[in-house]
């Protein structure tokens, strides 16, 4: 009795005011609907008592022994029928007849009303991943959220479909039951008894495919980071031999989803296959009692009988579905504690509106780091103007790329204050300051689309984006690249950009930018990975864009900044100096000596 209680006050409940959450007051038509299903087919199970005691012609039908279902003769008469076979076969068709009608507006509402659940829940995902900070996400689990994001969903949507199942089929279970209890009280009573008793023997089961479920969600974040990373470094592992170590790792976590995957199969198989014998033998273990030792008549005890095994039937898919929903129930859990921790971490953002980049950026002794007791920063000033070039040099770890990325928005001070011609970046609508950036990083992002589409970011091929897209790919020098590729601007470039050079890639990322119409070009340590000769020619477009943009370059190779205004020094988080090339080699003993181990 307890587990029943369990499951229909507290659990149930739970997982309804969940799954309420994302369709509202939807999900009580769906519940009215199985209402109507179950009291109509109760009702045309009801007319079989009547025509049992029709078998003998000399017999009247006696309504009392229809107990608290007399209405249903009452309502004949009053609708002017006599009480024949034709009758009440009659009524017992009508009732059915409205049953499946019903049935279909149910089973279809529900359809829909999943698919509703899916869209809404996959939408606020992606407006809640869109909003979180740079912070959080530079320091989250990446293979927690990919397989929240993707597998995730789709066990919580196996979830919202076994529960309202199972929700349905209590339903179903209870209207037979009333019925019954309306015809027999003393007979339901003993079969509600044993029902009882063989749901406890349930309980074990139930607690254990619980655990399984929680595991088998577990190792699956742990399986989406080592398919990330194994991914993210599939060339080192290979040119390594260190595939089959890595390999290995794969192989155990995919052993222990899968011997997850097994106990819970099992536990089910064992659910399903025991249930109906053990009810069976409790429903014929009451009629003995009620047939031979409480002297109860055969007839109504037959039609409660249909009222019953049509609610033990419900009963065991009840109890196949709960199951079902216990073992996905880990993501459900999952799901609702990634949700929250999504709201938590929200980038907070301003409502002042920013068009343009007028004047300067200031950093008012600014402190950051991406945890309290390790800061990356340490009270940092500096002002950058208009139009001005900056680079930032120093050692690994010393701050450059935190530095940038405070510049751009990214990340916010967790001390001082960030000044945008004169706002402070809190106040200000962060997209709206960040549409104004562009960005190139050392590993360029390159989509698996078309050279136009990489480059105007699907935008619409209209006469003017077409004369933008010319605009940019002869600035970032790629036009003759275009020329020579079998379908020009139409060419798909591949996963990753695999079928273009280090330098064709950094090119299509800074006609990227430039097709934006930027005011801020960032570029962090954009060429260290390329060779020599390629570095120099993307080097002297960059430089052809002098004075056009606001241009931040992180830099250890220092070739690259020597035709910049001014180079920041950074060491441990702090700016040393600040100063032009030649300034620095003169001020700077720690500049000079890069320099000199760089042979430039």
């Amino acid at each position: 009795m307890s587990k029943i209680r369990a499951i229909l006050t507290q659990k149930l409940l739970v997982h309804f005011a969940y799954f309420y959450r994302y369709i509202g007051r939807r999900v009580i038509f769906s519940v009215v609907l199985s209402l109507l299903v179950g009291i109509l087919d109760s009702l045309g199970l009801s007319m079989f008592l009547p025509l049992l005691q029709m078998i003998d012609p000399e017999s009247p039908v006696n309504p009392e022994k229809l107990g608290k279902l007399r209405f249903l003769i009452d309502g004949m008469n009053e609708l002017g029928f006599s009480l024949t076979i034709g009758s009440v076969l009659m009524f017992l068709c009508v009732f059915f007849v409205f049953k499946g009608f019903a049935q279909y507006f149910r089973n279809t509402y529900q359809v829909v009303l999943q698919q509703y659940f899916i869209k809404k829940m996959r939408f606020q995902l992606i407006r809640l991943f869109d909003s979180i900070s740079y912070k959080y996400f530079a320091i989250a689990d990446a293979g927690r959220i990919q397989n929240t994001l993707s597998g995730e969903v789709d066990r919580v949507s196996r979830a919202y479909q076994t529960y309202f199942t199972a929700l349905q089929n209590i339903i179903m279970v209870m209207v037979y039951v009333v019925f019954a209890f309306f015809l027999d009280f003393k007979f339901a009573l003993l079969v509600c008894a044993g029902g009882i008793v063989t749901n406890l023997i349930f309980t074990r089961l139930y607690k254990k495919t619980k655990g399984a479920s929680r595991e088998l969600t577990h190792e699956s974040h742990v399986f989406q980071n080592l398919i990330i990373q194994r991914v993210a470094n599939f060339k080192y592992l290979k040119a390594t031999g260190s595939r089959k170590v890595y390999s290995k790792k794969l192989s155990d976590s995919v052993s222990t989803i899968e011997e997850n995957n097994r106990r819970i199969g099992i536990l089910g198989a064992i659910l399903s296959a025991s249930r109906e014998p053990l009810l069976i033998f409790v429903v014929s273990a009451v009629i003995i009692v009620q047939t031979q030792w409480m002297g109860g008549a055969l007839g109504p005890i037959l039609v409660a009988l249909m009222f019953f095994y049509r609610a033990l039937t419900y009963l065991m898919v009840v109890q196949t579905q709960w199951n079902l929903f216990i073992a996905v129930s880990g993501s459900l859990s999952n799901m609702t504690e990634f949700t929250n921790e999504l709201k938590r971490n929200r980038e907070e953002d301003g409502s002042g509106a920013f068009n343009r980049f007028e004047k300067q950026i200031e950093l008012q002794d600014v402190t950051f780091g991406y945890s309290e007791d390790t800061p990356v920063l340490r009270s940092v000033n500096l002002v950058v103007d208009r139009n001005e070039t900056i680079a930032f040099v120093g050692e690994s770890g010393s701050g450059k790329t935190t530095l940038v990325n405070l510049l751009a928005g990214l990340v916010t001070p967790d001390k001082g204050r960030l000044m945008i011609d004169g706002f402070d970046i809190l106040s200000l609508k962060r997209d709206d300051y960040q549409s104004r950036i562009g960005y190139i990083t050392q590993d360029p992002a390159i989509f698996n689309d078309t050279v136009f589409n990489n480059i105007t970011f699907w935008a619409e091929p209209t006469e003017e984006n077409e004369r933008r897209f010319r605009d940019a790919v002869k600035k970032a020098s790629l036009f003759e690249v275009i020329e020579a590729m079998e379908s020009k601007e139409q060419t798909v470039l591949g996963t990753n950009g695999v079928n273009l050079s280090g330098g064709q890639k950094q090119r299509i990322s800074i006609a990227r930018e430039l097709y934006k119409d930027i005011d801020i070009l960032i570029l962090d340590e954009a060429t260290s990975a390329l060779d020599s000769e390629t570095e120099r020619a993307i080097q002297e477009n960059i430089d052809n864009l002098k004075g056009t943009y606001t241009i931040l370059i992180v830099a250890h190779r220092l070739s690259t900044v020597r035709n910049a205004d001014r180079i920041v020094l950074m060491e441990k988080g702090s700016i040393q100096h600040t100063d032009t090339f030649t300034g620095l080699m003169e001020s700077s003993p720690n500049f000079a000596r890069m320099v000199k181990l760089q042979e430039l």
